[in-house]
């Protein structure tokens, strides 16, 4: 909790940072002296975003409230309010505190929504095209600012900079596909269905769609969200993971600036700070994390519409005649953000006549991908306490692990190897439970049948891949694996083009392509009386 003496402490130290200067003596004029200037202003609000999680709206723009470093603390205090708590975020990579955040209460939740609920409106009226070219600044302008959203992402993920630098390609270029989806009008056509009758069908936004996203992809997650739901005339509330939420920040920023005030708002917090904003009044929600979390949702979601995605769990069927580079790219899919990703592969099924040999290719290819090098940690403590405890419950009795190499001064994040487990039982915890990490179980199976038997033999049901060179097996393999998005002789190869959604203990819902439009519109049937009939 923040107190007076400890606020304007804080305060006096972002100051002399973003400023430049001195500490200034107690209640001297900033303005009058010349300290803050327009320039100065600006950095200073875009700092004490980044460091309180707190914006500044227009109503706020009163000089006074900024004159002293004193007022600018009880300004701040206000903002975050007596009861909210703090909470440290940590690097990854070293397990060091990294900076503080405020945690979003029932007050900013109460605020942000209303503020939302404000902006939709307008947000709404605006055609297409319109809201399309907005959309494109925002997308122009993260690429301008690229380099920032690489530093926070790596900041809240640890992840190496090519692949944050990816996302952030990825998140653009999402935006982009639906700021021109959204002017492709994917209504059915009009026309004369009744007698002496005309009739059309609308498509309207929902209102304020509350967005929970997770720590592994903070950004494209997000993206996923916000790019249909505002591209359809939707206003959004984005509540980022704990761990995370340095780029749902810049986004909130940058959104602020090119699409309009209240159009897209961040609010940090933890798990009740989400639920706030599913009890608040927001028309529907879209999350994607875990399944306890999701059924969470839905039970206080109520009848407003929920768009649900809740990991994967994901079979790799590996036959006898699969392509020479099976076994490196399945590791290279299952050690991709340190094999944090719903969809990545996590259980390889083979037949019984390539078992061994599939175990010895997996082990070989794992023992070339390192952490430290390839691939980064994991993103929390809690993550890497969950690896160690499925790991060490599990009774395989084949294991290979691949080195550990963390750069120097990183030793003490959450850096875990990767690992192939083999000669399990079918109810290993390695098996039944997502461990989302870098580790690859691998089971035999008589034949076929059985082989699809074991890829659905477990709740969830995201995505699958079946690895083979004969077009008759591996399509009717891939036919009959229960899975939202099924890949043959490739893995997690995504683009904004094509819908990934699943079912089961996966969720329910639509992301990317225009399919996800319909996720964030209700449709209304107008139907016009024609002459006298």
């Amino acid at each position: 909790m923040n107190t007076p003496t400890g606020m304007t402490s804080r305060v006096t130290d972002l100051l002399c940072t973003v400023l430049q200067i001195e500490p200034p003596p107690p209640g001297a004029d900033l303005i009058e002296s010349g300290l803050l200037d327009s320039i100065g202003f600006m950095n200073l609000f875009m700092a004490m975003e980044k460091e309180f999680g707190i914006g500044v709206t227009a109503a706020d723009l009163s000089q006074d409230r900024f004159r002293t470093v004193e007022r600018i603390a009880a300004f701040v205090a206000g903002k975050l309010g007596p009861a909210v708590a703090e909470t440290v975020l940590t690097d990854p990579r070293t397990g060091a505190e990294r900076r503080r955040i405020a945690l979003g209460g029932e007050p900013e939740v109460a605020a942000a929504v209303a503020e939302s609920r404000a902006a939709a409106p307008a947000w709404a009226a605006l055609t297409p095209r319109v809201r399309a070219r907005r959309l494109l600044r925002l997308a122009d302008l993260i690429e301008e600012r690229s380099a920032e959203y690489v530093a926070a992402e790596r900041a809240g993920t640890g992840k190496p900079a090519a692949e944050a630098a990816g996302e952030v390609e990825n998140c653009a270029d999402l935006l982009r596909f639906y700021a021109g989806a959204v002017r492709a009008d994917v209504a059915p056509a009009g026309g004369h269905h009744l007698p002496g009758r005309e009739s059309w069908v609308r498509w309207e936004p929902l209102g304020v769609i509350g967005v929970i996203v997770p720590w592994n992809y903070p950004l494209m997650m997000a993206a996923w969200r916000i790019g249909p739901a505002l591209a359809t005339g939707n206003t959004v509330v984005l509540k980022p993971a704990l761990t995370t939420p340095d780029t749902a920040l810049l986004l909130a920023r940058d959104a602020a600036a090119t699409l309009g005030p209240g159009v897209l708002l961040t609010v940090p917090g933890d798990r009740d700070t989400g639920r706030l904003l599913v009890d608040s009044d927001v028309d529907a929600v879209a999350f994607t994390g875990s399944e306890a979390g999701g059924r969470d949702i839905v039970t206080r979601a109520g009848l407003r519409r929920v768009s649900l995605e809740l990991g994967g769990n994901c079979p790799a069927l590996v036959l006898p005649d699969a392509p020479p580079d099976t076994f490196e790219a399945l590791v290279r899919a299952a050690t991709y953000n340190a094999g944090q990703s719903c969809a990545a592969p996590a259980r390889v099924i083979t037949l019984r006549e390539n078992y061994l040999e599939t175990v010895e290719g997996l082990a070989k290819a794992m023992a070339d991908r390192r952490a430290g090098v390839h691939f980064g940690p994991l993103n929390n403590a809690d993550q890497a306490a969950r690896y160690d405890r499925i790991i060490g419950q599990s009774a395989a009795a084949v294991e290979h692990i691949a080195p550990l190499a963390p750069p120097p001064g990183e030793e003490g994040g959450h850096w875990r190897p990767g690992r192939i487990l083999a000669d399990l039982p079918p109810d290993d915890p390695a098996v039944l439970e997502e461990v989302f990490a870098p580790v690859l179980t691998v089971q035999a199976a008589d034949d076929h049948a059985e082989a699809l038997a074991l890829a659905n033999s477990v709740p969830q049901a995201l995505a699958a891949s079946v690895w083979g060179t004969c077009t008759d097996t591996v399509l009717e393999l891939a036919q009959g694996l229960n899975a939202g998005e099924v890949w043959v002789n490739c893995c997690l190869e995504q683009t904004a083009e094509l819908p990934h959604g699943g079912r089961g203990g996966s969720g329910h819902g639509t992301d990317m392509s225009v399919l996800a439009l319909t996720e964030y519109q209700r449709p209304k049937t107008v139907t016009v009386r024609v002459g006298r009939g």
